[in-house]
C-alpha cells in the first residue's frame, strides 16, 4: 500500500522538490519508477539518491529538468539527490492510465507520478538484476502483489510490445511467481 504523504516525504527529498518546483517556469508532469517508487511511495527498505523518471509532459521540458535537477545540477550538488531521465524502460502498454500522483499539492508547478505496484515490478523484468529481484520480492510482500494480475499485464500489456528474447521474459516472470508468490 503506497504510504508517501504531503507530510511524510522525507528531506532531503522534499527539500529538493520544492525547490525545484521553485524554479520551473511552467507545469511540468514526470512518470516516476525505480528504487525512488519503491522506497518513498511502497516503503521498501531502498537506499536511493536518484528520482528516475520515464516520461515528461510536456516532452519539451525534459532538458529544463535535467539543467534544474539533473546528476550534475547545483541542486543536486546541494541536497545530493537528483532526477534522472532513463531512457528506455519495459512498461505494460498502458500503465499511464494506473499512475498515482505522489504529494499531490506539494510543489505548484511539478506533478510527480508514479508506477502502479504491478507495474513497477514488471519494468523491472527485462534487466532482473539482484536488486530488481529484491524490489519484487519486497514488492510482492508489501503491497501485496495478485500473481494473477501480474501475469495478466505481461500477457496482454508487456509481452506483446516485448523487444529481444520473448522466451527469456517470459521464463523470467515464472520464476519470480514461483520464487515470490509459490505458485
Amino acid at each position: 500500500m503506497p504510504s508517501a504523504t504531503l507530510r511524510e516525504l522525507p528531506n532531503p527529498w522534499r527539500a529538493f522538490l520544492v525547490d525545484v518546483d521553485r524554479q520551473l517556469p511552467r507545469s511540468i508532469d514526470i512518470h516516476c519508477l525505480g528504487g525512488f517508487v519503491a522506497a518513498l511511495y511502497y516503503d521498501l527498505l531502498r537506499p536511493t539518491n536518484g528520482l528516475d523518471y520515464i516520461e515528461v509532459i510536456p516532452r519539451d521540458a525534459r532538458a529544463i529538468l535535467q539543467h534544474i535537477a539533473g546528476v550534475e545540477s547545483p541542486l543536486a550538488k546541494k541536497h545530493r539527490v537528483h532526477l534522472q531521465h532513463v531512457g528506455v524502460a519495459s512498461l505494460p502498454e498502458s500503465y499511464a492510465e494506473r499512475l498515482t500522483e505522489i504529494v499531490p499539492g506539494m510543489c505548484e508547478r511539478l506533478r510527480i507520478f508514479a508506477l502502479d505496484a504491478h507495474d513497477l515490478a514488471l519494468s523491472k523484468l527485462a534487466r532482473n538484476s539482484p536488486i530488481d529481484r529484491h524490489d519484487v520480492a519486497q514488492l510482492a510482500k508489501a503491497v501485496p502483489l495478485d500473481p494473477n494480475l501480474l501475469r495478466a499485464r505481461y500477457r496482454d500489456e508487456l509481452r506483446p510490445i516485448i523487444i529481444g528474447d520473448i522466451e527469456r521474459s517470459d521464463r523470467t516472470l515464472e520464476m519470480w511467481i514461483e520464487a515470490y508468490f509459490g505458485s
